[in-house]
This record gives C-alpha cells, sequence and structure tokens, in this order.
C-alpha cells in the first residue's frame, strides 16, 4: 500500500479534492511523478478529464456494445481479477467459455452430435480470430503443396475490397498475397462470380462478409459456395470458403434464419463472430468456430507444461490468444474431448457471453435484432422522405444505415458528420473502397442499446443540420445562361485540380476509415 506525505492542517479540515493542490496542478503526462497523492484526487482528476470523451451511447460509428444489465456488470466485476491463461486454477471458467463455443457452433450449424464439443475459441475480438482461421488455411494448403511435392511458397487469399482492415493486416503479417475483388458504384460487396475467377491452385481460402462495415450487406456466400463447387470439381481442387460474421454473425441466425451462409454449405470451413458487437458484450471478446477438428491443423498446436496442467496452445500471444484445452473432467460436464478454448487475460468477457446466452436465449436475441431493424427502417425512411440522400445499405443485413448527398454543390457528408458532433452525435462520413471512393457516405449503427426515441431524435438532427448548413451554404441562383456556364466551367477547373490530390490520398484515407469502422 503507498501512502501518500502528511496532508497540511488545512487538508484534513477541508477533505476536498477541489481546494487541494491537486486541482491546481497539472497532471503528469510523460513521467512518473516524484511523490504520491490521495486516491480520492487521483480518481477525480481522470474522472475529470475523462468526461471529455463522447457519449458512448450516442457513438454511432461503433458497432460495439455500450450497455449491459446491472446484473452482468456485477458478474464482470467479480471476475475481472482472473487471469484466464490459468485454466488450471479456473476451471468452471473454462467450461463456461467451452459452453459458448458450443452454443455458437450449433447456432451455425456445426456437424456435431448433440453431446459432441465443437471445435473454437474464444479471442480478443474479430481481428485476433481471422488471424488464427487464416493461419489455419495456410498451414493445411501448405502441408497438402508439399505433401503432392509442390511449391508452396506463394499463397494467396481472395477477399472483397470492402474487407475490414485485419485482412491486410493477416496478408501483410504472414506473407499471403491478398487478390481483392473491386467493388463498383451500385454494387459495394464481393462480386461472387469475380471472386470465383481469382482463384488458383495457390488460393489457402475465399473470404466472405456477413455484414460489410462500409453499409452492413451481406456477401451472398451461398452462390460463392455453389461457384467454387464447380470450380473445384473441374479443377481437383479444393478450395475452402472462410466466412467474416464479425457483425452478422449474431443477426442472421435470428431474422433471417433461412439464408444459407455458415456450415450448412459444403465449403464453409470456419468462421469468426464478434461476441462485442451483436453478441452483446462490452469490447474485447471474439469467437473463431471450426467446422471439423481436421480443419484446424495439429502442426499449428503447441503443448506447455505451465501452473500444473498440460496445456495445447494455439496462440498469437500467450495471454491474449486461444488455447487447445482438454475438457475439465467433472462429473456435470460434457464427455472429455479436445476442445479450443481462449486464453484471454481476463475471464470477464467470457463470463458475460455465457450470461448473455442463456439470460436472453434465442428469443430474447430475437426480440433484440428486431428491434434493431425497425429501428434502422424508422431512420431510413425518414431520410427517404427527405429527398435529400440515396441510402447504399440494405433492408436485409446488418441494421445500419448508410446515405449519401444527392446533391454535394453546397456541402459534403463531412461537414454534416462535423455538424451532428455539436448536437452529441457521432456519425462518420468516410468514402467508399476503392474503384467506388469517389462515393462519399454518411453510416448510423443500430445497436441494441439504440431506442426508437434517439432514432427519431436523430433524424430530427440532421434535419436541423440540413437547414443550418442552408443557411450558410444557400443555393446560387442565377437566370443568365452565360452565368450558369461560366460557373459550370469554373466548377469543372476546381475539380481537375483537386482530382489529383484527391487520388493519392485515397487509398490511405479509405484504410484508416477501415480501422475507424471496426
Amino acid at each position: 500500500m503507498v501512502f501518500p506525505k502528511p496532508a497540511s492542517e488545512s487538508d484534513l479540515f477541508l477533505h476536498s479534492n477541489f481546494a487541494s493542490r491537486y486541482v491546481r496542478d497539472s497532471l503528469p503526462r510523460f513521467s512518473m511523478p516524484d511523490d504520491s497523492m490521495p486516491k480520492e484526487a487521483a480518481y477525480q482528476n481522470i474522472h475529470d478529464e475523462l468526461q471529455l470523451d463522447a457519449i458512448p451511447k450516442l457513438n454511432l460509428a461503433s458497432f460495439v456494445t455500450t450497455s449491459m444489465e446491472e446484473e452482468c456488470n456485477k458478474l464482470i466485476m467479480e471476475s475481472i481479477n482472473k487471469n484466464y491463461v490459468d485454466m488450471d486454477e479456473y476451471p468452471i471458467t473454462t467450461d463456461l467459455h467451452n459452453r459458448c463455443v458450443n452454443m455458437i457452433a450449433r447456432l451455425f450449424h456445426a456437424e456435431i452430435g448433440e453431446d459432441e464439443n465443437a471445435i473454437g475459441a474464444g479471442t480478443v475480438g474479430s481481428s485476433e480470430a481471422i488471424m488464427l482461421a487464416g493461419l489455419a488455411f495456410k498451414k493445411k494448403w501448405q502441408n497438402k503443396r508439399k505433401a503432392e511435392g509442390k511449391p508452396y511458397d506463394k499463397p494467396n487469399l481472395v477477399t472483397g475490397s470492402n474487407v475490414q482492415v485485419c485482412w491486410e493486416k493477416f496478408a501483410r503479417y504472414f506473407e499471403v498475397e491478398l487478390r481483392e475483388v473491386e467493388v463498383r458504384e451500385g454494387y459495394y460487396v464481393m462480386d461472387p462470380a469475380k471472386a470465383v475467377e481469382l482463384v488458383d491452385e495457390n488460393t489457402i481460402c475465399v473470404a466472405a462478409i456477413l455484414g460489410s462495415t462500409y453499409n452492413g450487406e451481406f456477401e451472398d456466400v451461398k452462390l460463392l459456395n455453389d461457384l467454387l463447387l464447380q470450380k473445384n470439381k473441374q479443377t481437383g481442387w479444393d478450395t475452402p470458403i472462410h466466412v467474416d460474421a464479425a457483425s452478422g454473425g449474431f443477426i442472421a441466425p435470428f431474422l433471417y434464419p433461412e439464408l444459407e451462409w455458415d456450415f450448412r454449405l459444403a465449403l464453409v470451413k470456419s468462421i469468426n463472430v464478434s461476441g462485442h458487437k451483436y453478441g452483446l458484450v462490452y469490447a474485447g471478446i471474439g469467437w473463431v468456430i471450426w467446422r471439423t477438428k481436421d480443419d484446424l491443423p495439429e502442426d499449428l498446436v503447441f503443448h506447455i507444461n505451465y501452473l500444473g496442467a498440460d496445456q495445447p496452445t494455439f496462440t498469437l500471444n500467450f495471454s491474449k490468444g486461444p488455447s487447445l484445452q482438454p475438457c475439465v473432467p467433472y462429473h456435470y460436464m460434457t464427455p472429455c474431448t479436445y476442445l479450443v478454448t481462449s486464453s484471454l487475460t481476463g475471464s470477464s468477457q467470457i463470463i458475460a457471453q455465457y450470461y448473455q446466452l442463456i439470460r436472453l436465449g434465442q428469443e430474447g436475441y430475437r426480440s433484440i435484432m428486431e428491434n434493431c431493424r425497425e429501428n434502422a427502417m424508422v431512420l431510413k425512411e425518414d431520410l427517404e422522405k427527405s429527398g435529400r440522400f440515396n441510402i447504399l445499405s440494405k433492408d436485409d443485413g446488418v441494421p445500419v444505415v448508410a446515405f449519401s448527398l444527392k446533391d454535394r454543390r453546397q456541402y459534403d457528408e463531412y461537414k454534416i458528420s462535423e455538424m451532428l458532433r455539436r448536437h452529441g452525435w457521432i456519425v462518420p462520413a468516410y468514402p467508399m473502397p476503392p474503384a467506388a471512393q469517389h462515393i462519399n457516405v454518411l453510416r448510423v449503427v443500430i445497436r441494441a442499446e439504440f431506442s426508437r426515441t434517439l432514432a427519431e431524435r436523430l433524424a430530427f438532427d440532421i434535419h436541423n443540420v440540413l437547414h443550418e448548413l442552408e443557411k450558410v451554404h444557400p443555393p446560387t441562383k442565377t437566370n443568365n445562361t452565360e452565368e450558369v456556364n461560366k460557373s459550370l466551367v469554373d466548377s469543372e477547373v476546381k475539380k481537375t485540380a483537386m482530382d489529383t490530390q484527391k487520388e493519392i490520398i485515397a487509398q490511405e484515407s479509405n484504410k484508416r476509415q477501415k480501422i475507424m469502422a471496426s
């Protein structure tokens, strides 16, 4: 325990942080201070500075859950001091993790028996889940090529250009060529036919997205599966599919149960989903599920003896990744087989995920997703009535409303985004992926905690912002034809002068937005 220096006599009488020297002095920024301070002063100063952050519920740029029930918050605090890497010391937490894996795998129609354990892992979000799934695909492809006596040094991965930035990280970090199918105006997701055209004998997998971060649209995994089956049959290859269901994995099973996108399709070998998005858990939990144990190469698994038990592990970081862990043999648990389990630093997100799965059940998740969809439709219809916007999101998909201005001569989407911040809203503006980057988009993510009242209020504030902008930038009125033509020529000259600069920064801007969108 650290004790601050004795307080002065006046401090002892006042007992007020606001009357102490700690309000007069700036908080350290670069070096650790020499002296300690009272816990009340440390808390108050940090608390006050954090008030300048945005209100999480009004951050409509993020897919991440910002509100959970008080009972779940209590469970999180009760378990926040458990280091989940110590699986032998925390066997019940390990079992709760395994239950989550089994429930999610069955939600995705994994081919497993009634009492059989699924193969999966809890991760630090979908980014890590994608890294691990990608490594499994690469290793399996390499092993097959080695066995056939063929070169195995030029693996490639096929995706759409609308993928989240973690796919680009995977390709760069693990030396895999990334082949992107360009989107186009009016079609902002990967075209399955064009994706299959890019597949060759070195393709480790094709990645499909169930819920694009740009507009929430589902890619057609069923069509991709059918076309790839045909190509595999013609060529003798066995190119598989990974589904990035970070956003849509907890939506499709409840809103679109007949949609075939998961393990019902023969070529889908692994799926990732974010528990901290529509899995309704705070930030820091994702899941990756493999179709069968054969889809996770055994030579990626390391066996270590740490803290009293053998722990087969498949992880990027010892304290923040998944490991292959045997079931703990308690009498009330399912028969023991190997499961991939997480070794997250903390146990709280795993426990929170299990709480949501049993607390809400399928009935609760379905009701929440229906509410999200209906609130998205309310906002979308209000924007359409204004006549000012083109809607780029789809009715079927992640409950996202993506829209762009029909007329950008007076102001653009970035100005609207900036003005909405004055009302407390964070609504991002960004360009679409390359080949459609001339289109700017505003995107609103409708989460579980976003009520109908907030949806109506946001629509009201958007209209107010439009009126404010029109006062500052009134429409130009000209009756003279020559003046109109001159204005158009000048506008075209200015556009040409700026095009070169825009093209230079567009690629980097798109990558930055992918990071912000995640």
